[in-house]
């Protein structure tokens, strides 16, 4: 059992000294940049309330909207970072990951890597599939003596493990004498994801140099782990390297929008915080390449204090173990090329959801942290800002009720218009940012416009994918602020597998999920009507979006929507347009809808300009 509290082993000789002070400077400039524009924003607001005078109402308003600051201007500021690197430099990712210079594509390779699986009461088949693509590419590339594949099960359910011991059996008698695979079961799943790493660890971690931490639905190019591999074996002071991971082409009406705005968002965001992170970057727990012997002196994760949810095992290991990683003297950076890394993505809302709350909890148990001394700044701040990414959301439902309140009350003036004006837009500006960002480097080369299927695509997808998330924002927010409530009185996440098969979800079965949603929004319909309509233009995407949880759980639910969405090719991705040869090789519905929907989609939106249409 670990010690609660973790204190830093020798530190091995880490060559940070050549990016420590650039890194340095650029970090006081961002926290100068985030600080003044907090301090502008929160301003902003000050000014509009002061109309009659600041009561407690206002202050509690003011002390809720500054919670939900950061990430927002976080995403702005890496967004529009990201957006400059991207327009200035021929090679990004390098710019801020300078390692992957020092990696070259001819370099012999002469270390051992372990791609481990960790599964529980996942699709066995399609774990294998994944597993036997990735396999055939690095020996078909000459490098299969370089690596071993541990399939790490955590699963409990019999007919699940039947198949997963079949489906091992059939991967290492196919790869006999070229890669070896070997299939481990643990009879229960003590310390979760992080506990069945840590075994391996233990077991098997001191023959290996590196290993690369896959999920279930994990699929990575072997061009890209040769290159991964590489660049540590180029840079002994790399601890860590995340790839960023692209969710594959969906067929679901859900998951379309979703894959969308997150690989429009994605490259500028990550491009943005690489420059300031630098060798501090993030862990996000897959799809990551690890050296083996600092993680497994310095990562250990402590048992937390008590026996509520926020106790026992940490469910959100990663970016603990990144922060270790670092104060231990390696570097932990992110790779920020949006290719050859993928994961599948929800593909209902319920689901979704279900998701996003394992998170929250995992990242309020950094609450119960023990004292971690000598930790990096910027890993001090990213452990805090894990908490707020998810406490922000009682904090923005709570405003929007005060708000909502105050103008459907007050008979006088409520907010001063001119500072509110401003305010209001530039949250929805600072909001869009990473993705206004994506949407201007792409429309600026017929390439950009191409990988997304053209210029009217990419603008109809973007347009919709604003709604889409407007209507998604406070659904998410009610979710993560009630969870947390229950939080309070034991309540915690059931740890089981996710549901990747597309389905259907019944009325019944989206209002038992989303009933809180849909009561506020009716409460704040019904409030409206009988006290006055002139804040709802105001409010009312806020509430709208909470009205129709269940209608937008069961719509997006159906098979044949999220069929004939691809079949148009709204909120197409690359990976639709040009997909990997790995990517083809699955046979997802989402690729065999894209041939012939170039006419279809003209008629859906109209004749576009010539140049435009690229």
């Amino acid at each position: 059992m670990p010690q609660e509290r973790l204190t830093p082993q020798a530190v091995p000789e880490a060559s940070t000294s050549g990016h420590r002070d650039p890194a340095q400077l650029r970090r006081w400039l961002f926290a100068a940049l985030v600080a003044s524009t907090v301090l502008g924003v929160a301003t902003l607001l000050v000014e509009t309330l002061s109309v009659g005078g600041i009561d407690a109402v206002d202050l509690a308003m003011i002390l809720f909207f500054t919670i939900t600051l950061p990430w927002t201007v976080l995403g702005f500021w890496n967004a529009v970072i990201g957006l400059i690197i991207m327009r200035t430099s021929a090679d990004p990712a390098t710019k801020v990951c300078p390692p992957l210079a020092d990696a070259h594509d001819q370099t012999p390779i002469h270390t051992r890597t372990a791609l481990l699986s960790c599964i529980r009461n996942e699709d066995p088949d399609t774990v294998a599939r994944n597993l036997d693509l990735m396999i055939d590419g690095l020996v078909g590339a000459g490098a299969g003596e370089h690596f071993e594949v541990f399939l790490l099960s955590d699963s409990d359910w019999p007919e699940v493990i039947a198949v997963e011991e079949a489906r091992a059996g059939e991967i290492a008698a196919r790869w006999h004498g070229r890669i070896t695979l070997t299939y481990r079961r643990r009879a229960d799943n003590l310390g979760f994801k992080a506990g069945n790493i840590r075994d391996f660890c233990e077991r098997w971690g001191a023959d290996f140099d590196f290993m690369l931490v896959l999920d279930a639905d994990s699929l990575m190019a072997p061009a890209t782990i040769l290159r991964m591999v590489r660049t540590l074996q180029a840079s002994p002071h790399l601890g860590i390297l995340q790839t960023l991971m692209v969710g594959l082409p969906s067929a679901s009406a859900f998951a379309r929008p979703f894959q969308f705005g997150m690989r429009l968002g994605m490259k500028s965001c990550s491009i943005g915080s690489a420059w300031w992170q630098a060798d501090a970057g993030p862990y996000w727990g897959h799809n990551a390449l690890i050296r083996t012997a600092p993680f497994i002196a310095n990562c250990e994760l402590p048992r937390l204090r008590g026996d509520g949810p926020l106790g026992g095992w940490i469910l959100s290991h990663d970016q603990v173990e990144a922060a270790l990683m670092r104060r231990a003297g390696y570097e932990v950076r992110v790779m920020p090329i949006e290719a050859g890394s993928w994961e599948e993505n929800p593909i209902t809302l319920p689901e979704f959801v279900r998701r996003d709350l394992r998170w929250c909890q995992g990242n309020l148990q950094y609450l119960k942290l023990p004292p971690l001394p000598n930790l990096h700044p910027v890993s001090r701040a990213q452990l805090l800002l894990a908490i707020l990414m998810f406490a922000a959301s009682p904090a923005w439902v709570m405003l929007m009720v005060l708000g909502a309140l105050r103008m459907a009350m007050d008979t006088g003036p409520v907010y001063a218009p001119l500072p509110g004006q401003v305010l209001f837009w530039s949250i929805m500006a600072m909001i869009f940012a990473p993705k206004l960002a994506s949407i201007a480097d792409a429309l600026a080369t017929p390439s950009g416009r191409q990988r997304y299927g053209g210029a009217p695509r990419l603008l109809l997808g973007s347009v919709a994918d604003v709604a889409f998330s407007m209507l998604m924002a406070p659904i998410m927010a009610i979710a993560h602020s009630t969870f947390i409530g229950g939080l309070c009185f034991g309540r915690s996440v059931v740890w089981g597998a996710q549901r990747r098969v597309l389905h259907w979800v019944s009325p019944l079965t989206a209002l038992r999920r989303f009933w809180p949603q849909t009561l506020l929004g009716m409460a704040a319909i019904a409030w409206f009507a009988g006290h006055g309509a002139n804040g709802a233009l105001l409010f009312s995407p806020f509430f709208v979006g909470a009205l129709l949880a269940v209608p937008i759980a069961v719509a997006t639910s159906l098979p044949a929507l999220g069929l004939l969405l691809a079949r148009i090719g709204l909120w197409r991705i690359p990976d639709e347009v040009d997909p990997h040869p790995l990517v083809q090789a699955l046979h997802l519905p989402a690729i065999a809808q894209t041939s012939n929907t170039r006419g279809p989609m003209r008629r859906l939106i109209g004749e576009a300009a010539p140049e435009l249409a690229d």
